[in-house]
C-alpha cells in the first residue's frame, strides 16, 4: 500500500479524546491530527516520538492530517491507521502474494455474513472450494518482542471469532489473519490478561477449525506492505 503523497515528519505531543493528536510539524508549526486508531496504542503513543502525518486539501474535512505511522526510540515502525491493515492485506491478496490462499480465484471486501449481523473482511471463493472468510486485525502492542491481541477490551473482535466459529462449523473455511504494524514484533499471541473473553473465543475457534495466522510488514514513510508470516502461540505461556 503506497501513501498516496509524501508523509509529512514531526513530533508527538500527546494523544488526546483518542481521536486527537498532537504534532510539531519539523518546520516548527502545531498541528492538529486525526488519530484512526480506537485502541490504548499502548507503547505506540509516546510523547517525542518520531510522527508521519498524511496532508488532505479534502475542504469538508474537520483536520487536515491524518496520523498514519510513527517510530519509537528504537526506530521501530508502528502502523497507527488500523484502517490500514484490511488495504494492506487486500492488496497482497488482489497480488497473489499469500500462498494459503492461492487456489481462490474471487475476493470480494466487507461482505455481511453470520448469525449476528456481522461482516467479514474478505470473502475468497473458487470452484470446488468451501468459502474462505477471512478476518483481519491489526497488532501493535509490543512486550518483550511478543506482539499481542487485544490492546484493550474488544466486544466487536469477540463477536467476530464467535461468528467464525460458527461458519467453520457449518463447512466453511474461515482464517483469523492478524496484521503487525509494528516492525520491532517478532511473534504474535494473545492478551489473556487485557481481555479474557476474547482469549476464550479465539480458544473455542482454534479448537472449532479456525485457521489463525500472522504476518509482518514492511514499514516506511512511502509505503506499507505484507511481508513474512510470524509464529502465532495461540495459548497463555505458564
Amino acid at each position: 500500500m503506497q501513501f498516496p503523497s509524501p508523509l509529512i515528519k514531526g513530533t508527538l505531543i500527546k494523544r488526546y479524546k483518542r481521536f486527537l493528536a498532537d504534532v510539531e510539524r519539523f518546520d516548527g508549526t502545531l498541528v492538529v491530527a486525526h488519530c484512526p486508531n480506537t485502541g490504548a496504542m499502548t507503547g505506540c503513543a509516546e510523547p517525542g516520538y518520531t510522527a508521519w502525518l498524511r496532508a488532505s486539501d479534502d475542504p469538508k474535512r474537520k483536520l487536515a492530517y491524518t496520523w498514519e505511522l510513527c517510530q519509537n526510540d528504537q526506530g521501530h515502525w508502528i502502523g497507527i491507521n488500523t484502517h490500514n491493515a484490511n488495504k494492506v492485506v487486500g492488496e497482497a491478496l488482489e497480488e497473489r502474494k499469500l500462498s494459503l490462499f492461492a487456489s481462490y480465484t474471487s475476493i470480494k471486501p466487507e461482505v455481511k455474513y453470520g448469525e449476528q449481523n456481522s461482516r467479514i473482511d474478505f470473502l475468497l471463493t473458487a470452484s470446488g472450494l468451501p468459502d474462505c472468510y477471512v478476518e483481519v486485525k491489526s497488532v501493535t502492542l509490543l512486550r518483550d518482542k511478543i506482539g499481542y491481541f487485544p490492546d484493550a477490551k474488544t466486544q466487536r473482535g469477540t463477536k467476530h471469532l464467535q461468528e467464525l466459529t460458527n461458519m467453520v462449523k457449518s463447512g466453511s473455511r474461515c482464517v483469523l489473519l492478524y496484521c503487525v504494524q509494528h516492525t520491532g514484533i517478532k511473534e504474535v499471541t494473545v492478551a489473556h490478561d487485557i481481555d479474557p473473553e476474547y482469549y476464550a473465543a479465539l480458544q473455542d475457534a482454534h479448537r472449532a477449525g479456525v485457521e489463525i495466522v500472522a504476518y509482518s510488514c514492511n514499514i516506511n514513510e512511502e509505503k506499507i506492505e505484507l511481508n513474512q508470516p510470524l509464529n502465532f502461540i495461540p495459548q497463555k505461556k505458564g
